[in-house]
């Protein structure tokens, strides 16, 4: 199976021009720049008529009119949001957890984190865990920006892929301990369209 993975478009998804073929499109949040409702519709009309098999997308703490939804009615059956929830597809089983400033102000993010579940093969979170592809530097020097609680439930669940974004100056792709984690954020911190699509092999 091939899966083509992309996060961080920030509404530049038009400007990607034609994509490479995959069993599966994995968007990793953050495909809104304002987070307004008009952004998120126009990414999902764009999402829906790609050609792949099936496409699936979470969303980043940009996505801001997204939050509260856990469902999205009207999206055709091979396009898949997932929000703390999970698909299997091809007898892999996807899990999405979105990331927004509201859940991680009250408590729920480090709860829905604590609930991905056993036995998930392709994780999909937004935001990076800590200490891998999650370097980045806003002025003090480059340090580690990713979720610790996150690091800690990935190594112990050891999925076979780890799918995010967030961090973009952080755009890597390494194997640890039998995981393949992939930041493939498109984006430059300065929000110019710079890093190439990502397909991936499984």
């Amino acid at each position: 199976m091939i899966l083509l993975h992309i996060s961080d478009t920030h509404g530049q998804h038009r400007a990607l021009g034609e994509l490479p073929e995959a069993d599966v499109l994995v968007h990793s949040g953050d495909f809104t720049q304002e987070g307004t409702e008009q952004e998120a519709c126009d990414f999902m009309n764009w999402l829906c008529k790609l050609p792949h098999k099936h496409k699936i997308f979470i969303a980043g703490n940009h996505d801001l009119c997204m939050h509260g939804a856990t469902r999205i009615e009207g999206l055709p059956d091979n396009v898949h949001y997932l929000c703390n929830s999970g698909v299997e597809i091809f007898g892999l089983r996807f899990y999405g957890v979105p990331m927004f400033v509201q859940d991680i102000q009250d408590g729920s993010y480090a709860h829905f984190i604590q609930q991905i579940p056993d036995h998930t093969d392709i994780l999909i979170t937004h935001q990076p865990p800590f200490s891998i592809c999650d370097l980045a530097d806003y002025g003090n020097g480059s340090t580690h920006h990713g979720n610790k609680q996150l690091l800690e439930q990935v190594t112990r669940l050891a999925p076979r892929c780890h799918l995010f974004g967030h961090e973009h100056d952080a755009y890597a792709m390494e194997t640890i301990g039998g995981t393949l984690f992939s930041n493939a954020s498109l984006l430059d911190s300065h929000f110019n369209l710079i890093n190439p699509l990502r397909r991936i092999v499984l």
